[in-house]
């Protein structure tokens, strides 16, 4: 979950590292560090906070060379201070930053001091450095020491190595952290995410699991796990590098948020025919596929679960099979039982979710019938590995509470169950016509939920002084107020929770009184009427509730009650346009109460640590 760039050129690259390690800061900020070697020596600075105390350092202690490292930081081993924040060294000669998790590294870690070395930090980073450091005196290169030493290890690690002896060189090695090599001309970058190098190239090449490559300016060697050369070429990105800027937005949620309509409008172009889905957006083999699976389990975490939770009602409901969702962390861990034919479906914003891509090595060795990802990160690891892929093309998401990726997710589901009812044609044409129009209407449909913004930036203030908010929905609105909740507590750091409305009367109606406001999804659907009911049971106890809801649903504003209204034009596409009114109350939350929108305490981006 921490930012790694690196590079190595013949102009002075500290600047460079810096700004790379801004674009990659949503990925952690409690402490950030780069080192260059010149003149014979690393050079190193390192400053706990964001990545503007680094640079705030550097204005009165510059550094410079054409070789270096820099890391962003998430802490998992040890607090935020100065000692524990890479770069972490090994007697001056080798530097290291490292992106992950070494299971090993306390038993590692003895056997180091037994030898002599010496400690300086709390962190598992720091033995991989003197575990390199003492293989090196035995191999022939750093490369090879690095071979060694990685041998050593369990667990996770994306990492780049360099050392004082081999001024020209960085090592790097991956095994379930991502990392992307760089080509400049006449100079390499090394980065965990391509969104850092954006600035200085477009050419990029994906270190796959287990390699160790050594970089130079001008080549890149690869080594397979077993030590075999390698040959990959670099390819082109179509990503623009702009996505790093906030625009006119105060905040890149707020600009995400507004980016929703344009988003989808990406995930859908080249998707939808005259009336019906085009199936081979999922793969070539998809139609084959897709007709004989006869049930479905998906695996996601976070906002990512959400959004297989709607899928699991769409699924059920419009194709009739059975369709399963659960949390990766818990799927990995337990004995589970493969249906026959059974199709895979593995979401993530990233496709480096640490949980999930375990998840999926897991799938594949229980022999299901087929492996589907749905991700925004074209070469990401789930994409490569996985046997069909469907690219959400949200773009690059900077804010740590996810908006643009989940409603670019659901879109993405809702055709993949239309596409499911096609192929075994469990829904009439009439039918899949509509929900096609309903697909093609949806980012204007968005935009008219975002003209709600004002509205909701003055329902926002009620909630200033709340400590405690529940969120209620009922069917494929049940997620959807999961995600509400979700988004509320991320980034306002109020304590929020979503029951499905039938749920109140069996606990949470003990927690109900004046100071517990309550927000309710309330689209104009079949379940309507048990909505209203389960909401006079919270007025009847003197909650304040604050209702999102369609004016054909025909609920009147009174005391204790408060309207929203958003027009959901299409049965299918609800869920995803009540999620807009939802993300704004969030956020504007959030900014009242004066809390980080964009980076909230304690959390990262990309979770690539288990």
């Amino acid at each position: 979950m921490c930012g790694i760039v690196g590079a190595v050129a013949q102009r002075d690259i500290a600047e460079i590292l810096v700004e790379g390690l801004r674009r990659l800061e949503y990925r952690g900020y409690d402490s950030a560090g780069l080192a260059v070697i010149s003149n014979n020596q690393i050079n190193r600075v390192r400053r706990v906070g964001k990545v503007a105390e680094l640079s705030k350092a550097l204005e009165s202690n510059p550094v410079d060379g054409s070789i270096g490292i820099a890391h962003t930081r998430w802490a998992t081993h040890g607090e935020p201070t100065e000692s524990n924040a890479h770069p972490h060294f090994s007697n001056d000669k080798i530097a290291i930053v490292h992106n992950g998790i070494i299971e090993n590294y306390e038993e590692l870690r003895e056997e180091l001091k037994s030898q002599g070395y010496v400690f300086t930090s709390e962190t598992d980073t720091e033995v991989m450095a003197h575990l390199i450091e003492r293989e090196r005196k035995t191999s022939d290169s750093l490369l090879n020491a690095v071979l060694k030493a990685t041998k050593l290890l369990h667990g996770a690690y994306g990492t780049v190595v360099m050392e004082v002896d081999s001024p020209e060189t960085l090592v790097v090695a991956r095994s379930g952290s991502p990392l992307v090599l760089g080509q400049g001309i006449g100079e390499m970058f090394i980065a965990s995410d391509q969104l850092a190098l954006l600035p200085v190239t477009r050419r990029f090449m994906f270190l796959e699991e287990g390699e160790v490559a050594e970089v130079t300016r001008r080549e890149v060697k690869i080594l397979s796990p077993e030590g075999t050369p390698v040959e990959r070429d670099f390819e082109e990105t179509s990503v623009q590098h702009d996505a790093g800027d906030k625009g006119q937005y105060r905040h890149y949620m707020m600009k995400e948020i507004h980016e929703q309509p344009s988003s989808i409008t990406s995930t859908l172009e080249g998707r939808l025919a005259a009336d019906s889905v085009i199936v081979e957006s999922f793969g070539n083999k998809a139609p084959e596929l897709l007709a004989k699976a006869e049930s479905v389990q998906i695996i996601a975490c976070g906002t990512s679960y959400h959004a297989a939770m709607v899928a699991k009602y769409w699924i059920e409901s419009m194709v009739g099979i059975p369709c399963q969702v659960e949390i990766a962390s818990e799927y990995r861990y337990r004995k589970t039982v493969v249906v026959p034919n059974s199709l895979f479906i593995s979401i993530s914003q990233s496709g480096e979710t640490a949980d999930t891509l375990a998840a999926l090595r897991i799938a594949k060795e229980q022999g299901f019938m087929a492996s589907l990802t749905i991700c925004n990160v074209p070469g990401s690891s789930l994409v490569r590995e996985s046997d069909m892929a469907f690219m959400t093309r949200a773009g690059a998401e900077i804010g740590v509470a996810s908006t643009k990726a989940f409603t670019t997710q659901l879109t993405g589901l809702l055709m993949l169950a239309t596409a499911l009812a096609q192929v075994k044609q469990t829904l009439s044409a009439e039918e899949i016509s509509k929900i096609v129009d309903e697909l093609r209407a949806l980012p204007a449909d968005i935009n008219d939920a975002l003209v709600m913004d004002k509205t909701i930036e003055q329902v926002a203030e009620e909630f200033n002084e709340k400590e405690h908010c529940l969120f209620l929905g009922r069917g494929e609105q049940y997620p959807i107020a999961m995600e509400g909740a979700l988004k509320l507590k991320e980034i306002s750091y109020i304590h929020a929770e979503a029951y499905a409305a039938g749920e109140l009367k069996h606990g949470p109606l003990a927690l109900i009184d004046q100071d517990m406001p309550v927000v309710v999804v309330a689209p104009n659907n079949e379940l309507i009427e048990k909505l209203k009911s389960n909401m006079e049971e919270v007025r009847a106890r003197g909650g304040q509730l604050y209702v999102f809801a369609d004016e054909a649903s025909e609920i009147s504003e009174n005391s204790g009650l408060k309207i929203i209204h958003c027009s959901a034009k299409g049965q299918y596409v609800a869920p995803i346009i009540f999620t807009i009114p939802l993300q704004l109350l969030s956020y504007h939350v959030a900014v009242i109460r004066g809390t980080d929108v964009d980076q909230p305490r304690n959390l990262a981006k990309s979770v690539t640590v288990e």
